[in-house]
């Protein structure tokens, strides 16, 4: 399953750096699926089903804690044995995000996706 970032975030800005799939933004901003990623033209979300152009500027996700796009987060699978946002947040506010539960095949296809 994707990881969530709860209200109880402190907006630290620890976990940004450590995603390697760049699905972690700060409050209130726009985020591509093109961020971080080698995906170009219309790319279509895992999880959301959303078809969009890749480069397109997206709409935050909250206005005022980070974010993690659920058809960006792999759970650092094929990269590290475990979340590295949650790994590093102080507050520990980075959770399993129950409404997106996915398997380790599921997300390691999302990452060959995402990272082409």
């Amino acid at each position: 399953m994707a990881i969530k970032i709860t209200d109880e975030c402190i907006n630290c800005g620890a976990c940004e750096p450590e995603c390697p799939n760049n699905a972690i933004y700060e409050g209130g901003a726009e985020w591509r699926y093109a961020d971080g990623s080698g995906v170009k033209g219309l790319y279509k979300g895992h999880n959301s089903g959303e078809e969009v152009d890749a480069a397109s500027p997206q709409t935050p996700k909250s206005m005022d804690v980070y974010f993690i796009v659920t058809d960006k987060c792999t759970e650092c699978k094929g990269f590290h044995d475990e979340p590295q946002c949650a790994a590093v947040c102080p507050v520990d506010c980075c959770i399993s995000d129950e409404d997106n539960v996915e398997t380790e095949e599921q997300l390691l296809a999302k990452k060959a996706s995402l990272h082409l």
